[in-house]
């Protein structure tokens, strides 16, 4: 019985690192999101990530993860996206994102009632600096709250 498990463990263990290895985004350097109370957005609740920058030479992609419900009600989002450096200089860029075509069909992936987007909003975009950058995403359509949104968050990759 020793003796097996003097093997198996260690088989284990390498298929445990091959399989944390194959799930793991190498481009990645966030890819996060922030479950909403009740499905419900309000404008002061702000989405917030911070992001470390090591290479302010590389080009980096930005999206926008979302996640709604079948009953979201609009076919677009509006949202600010705040961005401070760090340098404590912050700027604001509202964006729209279509969500679905105009016959209702949505654009994301869907699974039961729920639609995933993972929407580019900055490609090959460069960091004015390496350090760390903090990112506030904010609803900005007319309904507060925003119902029946899920998750929000934010993935920044290195670009290719």
């Amino acid at each position: 019985m020793k003796g097996a498990l003097k093997y198996f463990c260690p088989a284990l263990f390498m298929v445990m690192a091959l399989w944390w290895s194959g799930c793991s985004d190498p481009n990645a350097i966030i890819d996060q999101n922030t479950e909403l109370t009740n499905n419900n957005w309000a404008y002061p609740n702000k989405i917030r990530e911070v992001v470390k920058i090591d290479d302010e030479h590389l080009s980096y992609n930005l999206y926008l993860n979302l996640r709604v419900t079948a009953d979201y009600k609009y076919s677009n989002i509006f949202v600010i996206v705040h961005q401070t450096g760090p340098d404590n200089k912050t700027t604001n860029t509202r964006l729209e994102f279509k969500l679905a075509n105009p016959d209702g069909e949505w654009l994301g992936d869907g699974s039961g009632n729920l639609y995933s987007f993972q929407i580019p909003f900055w490609q090959n975009y460069k960091f004015p600096a390496k350090g760390i950058y903090t990112f506030q995403i904010e609803q900005n359509m007319r309904d507060n709250p925003l119902k029946e949104v899920s998750d929000v968050g934010l993935r920044v990759e290195k670009a290719q």
